[in-house]
């Protein structure tokens, strides 16, 4: 009977077990199957970015970082997610499915469940908010210290992705004032890639005060004010290289404040190795603390880059927050150098349209935007196109225009034709003609197929991007 009694008390305990299990446990499992049944590159692309929260109700919702994402996991697994998740689930808790600005619109009440195991996990950093903490923004935007301060960048509407994430997870580390930092920190990138959140002084009004200073013999004041200050954040630092006596004050500056236990924060657009001109000992304290670079955004994080963007002129204009899905997938694939040609061309796009934005076609957004699509930029041919493609994949050029069908080639010669359709004005007769006298319905299946297959395949989408990035120079 002992035993029996055991046994039983074992079962009992393994029930309870079960169903006090957390829901990133049961996620975990239920990406295990999912991961098996879609295949590494739609589970890669669609399921791994989403990231499980749980409320301490026990609610549980999936969030996407884009409408785009959460419309495909929707039309394609949700029926199979609910079904393995009541499967492995013993609490019978409900999952639901939102976008990530649906999400943010919603109550703040959900923590981070995301699984270990399967894909690889967003960095993550405690961020501990003191009520007497040192404030990042400062009151009045007339304070010569703060001149410059844009009050539209704030982490509320900051869209973190793969290419930012990190950056984003440091930055409010700081703006919070979180303990066990790195001084100074420096984000680097090309312009428009989103490092100033914060303009606290930029590199040129740091030479034009500290110039001023000199001529009015108000040194030993400038050196005050800034050596006193809590976080001090220069943006554009390498605009000072060469320029010897202000890169001797900002060294004097930068090793008196972190010698105090000030915060110091730069923004950049090369590391400080790629800083040729500027003085070894300077270069060297940038060096010092943590260098984080931002890497360009990559598809997902445009698009949601776009639903931000068309939320807040939605609340600023009061129409309609949306936008056609082509038309989206359209400018998140044409705008891929700067997050600031992408919000130019949606507010271009705005201006002309108003309310009737989210009616648009693709035709009129073309229509509108191709002035700006041809200004200042490189012009691509076909043959371009063709040479880089077959560079890219290992292949000669003449496989191209070949006969053969083999998925070899056949794969490569559909994302040429793609590139074709989306980076010359060339039409679908051109196309085919170009390549080896086909027909412009071959030319359409290409683009059609290309089209399908890269919201599936992460390793064409990467393919592609790369492509786009190498022939736009």
């Amino acid at each position: 009977m002992t035993m029996k009694g055991g046994v039983a008390s074992q079962d009992f305990s393994a029930a309870i077990a079960a169903a006090c299990e957390p829901a990133a446990n049961v996620w975990s499992k239920v990406c295990v199957a999912l991961k098996r049944e879609l295949g590494d590159a739609a589970f890669g692309s669609w399921i791994a970015p989403a990231m499980l929260r749980e409320a301490a109700t026990g609610d549980v919702v999936l969030v996407t970082s884009t409408g785009i994402a959460r419309d495909w996991i929707r039309r394609s697994a949700w029926r199979r997610i609910g079904e393995l998740w009541a499967a492995h689930d013993a609490t019978g808790r409900r999952i639901d499915l939102k976008s990530r600005l649906e999400f943010e619109a919603a109550a703040g009440v959900y923590v981070e469940a995301a699984p270990k195991a399967i894909a690889a996990e967003p960095i993550e950093i405690a961020l501990p908010v003191s009520s007497d903490a040192p404030s990042v923004v400062a009151p009045s935007a007339k304070s010569p210290r703060t001149q410059g301060l844009q009050e539209r960048f704030t982490f509320e509407t900051f869209v973190p992705g793969p290419a930012n994430e990190f950056a984003h997870a440091v930055a409010r580390r700081i703006a919070n004032w979180a303990d066990g930092h790195f001084n100074p920190v420096l984000f680097h990138g090309p312009y428009g890639f989103g490092k100033t959140r914060v303009v606290y002084l930029t590199a040129e009004r740091f030479l034009s005060t500290f110039v001023r200073a000199v001529m009015d013999r108000q040194t030993a004041a400038f050196k005050e004010e800034l050596r006193a200050a809590d976080l001090l954040i220069i943006d554009d630092v390498h605009f000072i290289a060469g320029k010897q006596s202000t890169q001797e004050e900002l060294f004097h500056t930068l090793t008196a404040l972190v010698g105090e236990g000030g915060r110091v924060v730069f923004s950049a657009d090369r590391p400080p190795s790629a800083m040729t001109e500027m003085d070894a000992h300077l270069r060297s304290h940038l060096s010092a603390g943590l260098v984080c670079g931002l890497e360009p955004a990559d598809r997902n994080l445009r698009l949601g880059i776009l639903e931000r963007k068309i939320q807040t002129l939605s609340a600023a204009h009061g129409f309609e927050p949306s936008m056609r899905p082509e038309v989206m997938q359209f400018l998140a694939d044409r705008f891929t150098d700067s997050v600031r040609e992408l919000e130019g061309a949606l507010n271009t796009l705005s201006a002309r349209a108003g309310e009737g934005l989210s009616r648009m076609t693709l035709d009129e957004v073309q229509a509108i935007l191709r002035p700006h699509l041809r200004s200042g930029e490189k012009r691509i041919t076909i043959d371009d196109i063709q040479k880089a493609t077959a560079e890219h994949y290992g292949m000669k050029q003449a496989d191209l225009l070949s006969e053969r069908r083999n998925r070899a080639v056949a794969r490569p010669r559909q994302a040429a034709m793609w590139l074709a359709k989306q980076l010359t004005t060339r039409s679908l007769p051109d196309i085919g003609r170009r390549f080896g006298g086909r027909d412009h319905t071959t030319v359409l299946h290409a683009v059609r197929r290309i089209e399908a297959l890269r919201a599936e395949d992460s390793a064409l989408n990467h393919d592609l991007e790369t492509l786009t990035r190498k022939l736009r120079g």
